[in-house]
């Protein structure tokens, strides 16, 4: 009886705390882009200076010796969605130089997102290392289809070299930016097209798993005992303006 209490409390708590982690989710507003823009990694240029940032800043797992300093903005047309970073960095590490390859082991920025919403636990997960390359793939169920080559028409600018022989140590600043068509998201799923007041779910993250300082960091807090970002449960909410 007295465990059949415990567990009863134990399923209790864990109602409650993933409760009160929905009511915490975080929201972004995502502005409208006029006009064109060109993708060349300037953190600084006319388009992106009233872009509110998105402050990445929770960390998961073990708090690194170094802890990077990460925001994004973004941004959306008709055709596509538009993503800059700025991470402020040491120890940086970049070894993965193939489509698909383990690029979170690399100085890593991420956006997961679910982009139908009437199914906001189907998601992509878009990984880019600081030197350009790149993981995408769709999750449904379950199950995983990775995003073909050939249909990776996202177009990427970045700061820093493609590869590195060694991480970099010392303090260094580096920018990566992308435009992400939505007929590339169409080819893989179903999606809610954005426009005024259009909401779809998602997570932006830093990591580098393998470099001498490694580290898991996330803009909307994820529970969970090890770092993990696939869990979709904890995606924040995106609003488009």
């Amino acid at each position: 009886m007295k465990k059949i209490s415990f567990l009863l409390l134990l399923a209790f708590v864990c109602m409650l705390s993933v409760a009160y982690s929905a009511d915490k989710l975080s929201v972004y507003k995502v502005k409208k882009l006029k006009g064109s823009m060109k993708i060349d990694a300037d953190w600084d240029k006319a388009q992106w200076k009233k872009v509110k940032e998105i402050p990445i800043v929770n960390f998961m797992g073990q708090i690194p010796a170094f802890q990077p300093a990460v925001t994004a903005k973004m941004m959306y047309d008709k055709e596509n969605v538009y993503l800059i970073y700025k991470v402020e960095d040491r120890h940086v590490r970049i070894q993965n130089t193939k489509f698909n390859s383990s690029v979170s082991t690399d100085a890593c920025v991420e956006f997961f997102f679910s982009p139908d919403k009437e199914w906001p636990l189907r998601y992509f997960n878009l990984e880019i290392n600081a030197g350009g390359t790149a993981v995408m793939a769709y999750h449904k169920d379950g199950k995983r289809t990775n995003v073909k080559e050939e249909d990776f028409n996202v177009e990427v600018a970045h700061t820093l070299p493609k590869k590195l022989e060694q991480e970099i140590s010392e303090p260094v600043t580096w920018f990566l930016e992308f435009k992400l068509p939505l007929s590339l998201i169409a080819k893989y799923a179903n999606y809610t097209q954005p426009a005024k007041g259009v909401k779809w779910k998602a997570n932006f993250y830093k990591t580098s798993s393998r470099s001498t300082n490694p580290h898991y960091i996330t803009w909307n807090v994820v529970q969970n005992p090890v770092p993990q970002f696939h869990l979709p449960q904890y995606f924040g909410t995106l609003i488009f303006k």
